[in-house]
């Protein structure tokens, strides 16, 4: 009897509190508690919450310290060949070592009988193990299936708000393809107004100087004329045999008369008010002419 209540001693310190087998790769946590690696994590992971599933103190970090001397303790109990999960364990009073037999509802804790007899406990009640049981175990329902409603609810306001978020998305999009559309129209009227504007500059150019340079060559053969004339009087002045001299002059058909045709300077100017003037507000009516108005609509909710 006393080396099967060793052995039981010695399988529950290596058996694991949350899987309840040997421990695999045990882990020691700040506050002394041991876990294999993997359950710890898991229940972390689970729970996102760094607390020790025992006496429920949190951590900051993980840190997960290897215990060695566990590990070679479980290994040793292992070669026993006993399976933890066929043995009855029971869990004694820390204070006494008695098993807990009852559960201080006042307290909230498993106690022994002597616990419930000592003064700590006066005037407490009581429930059975079985009885706290199925009490606690209604409450965690009750408790599993309210959080399974708000889970429930919380995904579903999951769900609209990424539908919410997706329809501004959506929105965007459409009104960028929008805003580039109306600014290309814009662009274009913009384009087409001055192409038309430099053709009629070059049209309206080309119309005033051709009778300008048509007069400017006019000009240019009446001056050369002129320098001809000039240069054969100027010879025939330094002519010193007077008999060649009046021989020249005869076969001179014409002289030179003051009343022969007269020049003067074409002018004309550019329609500086039509190239000049206000051309943002003539190139924006053209654009509200040719814009059709968009009715906006504002829903309220």
């Amino acid at each position: 009897m006393a080396l099967r209540q060793q052995v039981q001693s010695l399988t529950e310190e290596t058996i694991c509190p949350i899987c309840l087998d040997f421990f695999a790769d045990p882990v020691i946590l700040g506050c002394g508690h041991n876990f294999c690696r993997s359950c710890i994590t898991q229940c972390w992971e689970k729970n996102e919450i760094n607390s020790c599933p025992e006496c429920r103190e949190e951590f900051p970090e993980r840190n997960l310290r290897a215990n060695r001397a566990l590990a070679n303790l479980t290994e040793e109990t292992r070669k026993l060949k006993l399976n933890p999960k066929e043995m009855e364990i029971k869990l004694l009073c820390e204070k006494h070592q008695e098993e807990l037999k009852l559960f201080c509802e006042t307290d909230k804790k498993l106690i022994c009988l002597i616990c419930r007899d000592s003064r700590e406990h006066r005037e407490h009640r009581f429930l059975s193990i079985h009885e706290a049981a199925e009490i606690y175990k209604d409450q965690v329902k009750s408790s599993l299936d309210s959080l399974t409603k708000k889970k429930s609810a919380v995904l579903q306001t999951e769900l609209n708000q990424k539908g919410k978020i997706s329809e501004v998305r959506e929105q965007s999009r459409s009104l960028q393809t929008h805003i580039t559309s109306e600014f290309s129209k814009m662009h274009q009227i913009l384009t087409e107004k001055e192409q038309r504007l430099l053709r009629d500059l070059r049209e309206e150019e080309e119309r005033i100087l051709e009778p300008m340079e048509k007069n400017l060559r006019e000009i240019q053969e009446n001056l050369n004329a002129i320098e001809e004339t000039l240069s054969k009087l100027q010879k025939q002045m330094e002519q010193k045999d007077e008999l060649i001299f009046l021989k020249e002059e005869a076969c001179r058909k014409r002289r030179i008369s003051d009343e022969g045709h007269k020049l003067s300077v074409s002018a004309a100017a550019l329609s500086i008010r039509k190239f000049k003037g206000p051309l943002q507000y003539t190139a924006w009516r053209e654009m509200i002419n040719s814009i059709n108005p968009v009715k906006l609509f504002y829903s309220f909710s």
